[in-house]
Order: structure tokens, then sequence, then C-alpha cells
């Protein structure tokens, strides 16, 4: 039998039937083959959050009716890839509970397994909106029916019945967030400029996990301004978010409508962006554009969003070479110089 040396092993050699899930920017499905690169060092990872890959893995192994999940943040160095130790403890640990082998393992009941996510540093756990997202992703993956929440939001939505929207639960949102089609999108698109603010942000917060279509991403930046004219920051940089799985031209336009107005790029805006947007600032434009704002809002986290965006590989070296090509006296280069003398100050003291 051969042995484990990482999760990708133990979990190809006990046959176990696994859906992996991104759980840093968006819950969005992961390729097994992402996880088998980054445990070889043969890649970075592709979408690094706060330093780690961030995963839930949804699994049956032997004979299990119901499916466990375990949520693992796997540390990353700066360059994205993996920092073995607490992987390889945490392996040790699986090994000397389950067994040596792929048929031990197999033998073991899933309360044992599910134990191993006590007291190790791998473990994390989600926000409600994203446990709510892998819910309904993992559901309709495994074939599994959606909740019962679901039916409230289809009929709210759908303004064919009068359903009080503070009956509406956050799982059904994301049940119906999860499982969109063309027709829903027409009668979200339509929803979108009347919903309360609550259910605004719930499905917001849902949507940003998803791909939507150019009529939900309009209506979707139509109630951000909206929200942005009445002073609702949160309704603003929720819509933001949401318009992340919009097609790439939709959302460019937006960001670059915003990046355009300086009074609209606060430190929450910027952050939003590059939180869930992160791909649309890939431009070769737009992404100098984005770094000169967020050099010049002194609320912003100038060195925290910076580092944020170059330990994504696709945009590491683009990052670097705005800010080493930073003329002298611009916003970028005044910026580096004070967090250069405030390192250089905090040394001396």
């Amino acid at each position: 039998m051969q042995s484990i040396h990482s999760l990708h092993d133990f979990f190809n050699l006990t046959h176990a039937e696994l859906h992996l899930y991104h759980m840093g920017r968006r819950v969005t499905p992961c390729e097994r083959e992402l996880l088998a690169e980054l445990e070889s060092a043969s890649s970075p990872w592709p979408v690094p959050w706060q330093g780690k890959a961030r995963l839930a893995l949804v699994f049956r192994l032997g004979e299990m009716q119901d499916p466990l999940i375990w949520f693992l943040a796997l540390p990353l160095d700066e360059q994205g890839h993996l920092e073995p130790a607490q992987r390889d403890a945490f392996l040790e640990r699986l090994l000397h509970t389950l067994g040596q082998s792929a048929e031990a393992i197999e033998k073991q009941s899933a309360t044992d397994i599910d134990n191993l996510m006590k007291d190790t540093p791998l473990a994390f756990t989600p926000t409600l909106p994203f446990q709510a997202m892998l819910h309904a992703r993992a559901c309709a993956d495994l074939g599994l029916p959606a909740s019962e929440h679901l039916e409230p939001v289809e009929d709210f939505l759908s303004g064919q019945v009068n359903t009080d929207w503070q009956a509406l639960g956050l799982q059904g949102i994301a049940d119906y967030s999860a499982r969109l089609n063309s027709e829903r999108m027409a009668e979200l698109a339509a929803a979108i400029p009347i919903l309360h603010n609550e259910v605004l942000l719930s499905l917001c917060y849902c949507l940003e996990n998803t791909s939507i279509d150019t009529a939900v991403a309009d209506a979707l930046r139509r109630r951000g301004e909206t929200e942005a004219q009445a002073g609702h920051l949160e309704g603003l940089c929720a819509c933001i978010r949401a318009v992340a799985g919009a097609p790439r031209e939709v959302t460019g336009a937006w960001f670059d409508e915003l990046l355009a107005d300086a009074h609209a790029c606060g430190p929450d805006v910027l952050a939003a962006m590059a939180a869930r947007g992160w791909e649309h600032l890939e431009h070769e434009q737009r992404l100098p554009h984005y770094l000169e704002r967020v050099a010049s809002c002194e609320q912003a986290d100038f060195l925290a969003l910076v580092r944020d965006l170059a330990l994504i590989p696709r945009l590491r070296l683009p990052v670097l070479m705005l800010l080493r090509q930073a003329e002298k006296g611009s916003a970028i280069s005044n910026r580096l110089q004070a967090v250069t003398a405030g390192t250089t100050g905090h040394q001396q003291d």
C-alpha cells in the first residue's frame, strides 16, 4: 500500500468522494489538481486570502451516508507556496488516529474523522454567508435538494406571492443564488431596485460568489449608486462586491467610473474592489489607477491592500513593477516613502 504524504494522497488513496471549494475570496468550486500542485510545490496558490489557502473539503469515505466538511486554512509564504509544517502535523495526527493504510482509514467512523478538526490550527470558521453558499453549492453538486428556505425566496423575488421580507432566510437566498438561471436573473434584475436594505445586503453577500449577467450587474450598479447618494456605504460596497461575477467589461466600466471620482474612492470601496473584484484589476490602465487611489486615500491601509494584491500570483509582478517604477513625487512614491520612514523609525525605537 502506498504511503500518505499529503492531503491529496489521503483523499486519492482512500477513493473518497471529494468536492473542493475555495473559501477565501469567493466560494467557488476548486479543482482537485490545484491542491495536488500546491502540496507538491509545483504551483503557487492562485487565490490566497490573508496569507492562507482557504478550502472547504466536502467528502465521503467508505460507506458514509452524510458527507463531512473540513474547513482548512493552509499557510502560504510570500510567493504563495505552501508552508508545510502545520499540514504535516495535521497529517501525522490523522494517520496516528486513523491508521497508516487506506483500508484502515475507510473503516473509521465519521465521528473519529470529524474529531480531527478539533484543536488544529488549520481549522477556521467561515462567515455565515460563506457557510450558506457552501451548503447551497455542495447540495447542488451532490444532487441533494435545496433547503426549505428556498421556496419563500423564490416567491418573494418572483413577485407572485406577497411574502414578508423578514421571513426570508440567508440559506434560502444562498440556495437561490447558487441556482441562478436566465429566468431567475431576469426576475432578480427587476427586484433589486426595490429590495429592502437588509435583503439587498444578504443577496449581495451571496451573489458575490456567483456569475451574473449584464442585466443583474446593471441593476446592482444602479442600486449601488442609489445607496451612495443616500449615504449608505455598506449597501454601496455590497453592490460593488456582488458585481465581481459579472462580465469583465461591465464590472470594469463601473470600477473605472468609481476610480475616476476621488470622492467615491474611500477605504471601504477600495477594499471591496480588491477583496472580490481583484480579477478586474488585472488591467493595464485600471491597476495603476487603483494603486494611485489607494496611495492617495489617507484612511486606506496602503501596505495591507498592496500586500494582499501582490500575494495573488497573476497580480504579483504587475503590482511590484508599478511600485518600483512609481515616479518621484507621485502618490505611490510618497506613500512608499512614508511606510519606509515609519518602519525605520520603529526599528530605531
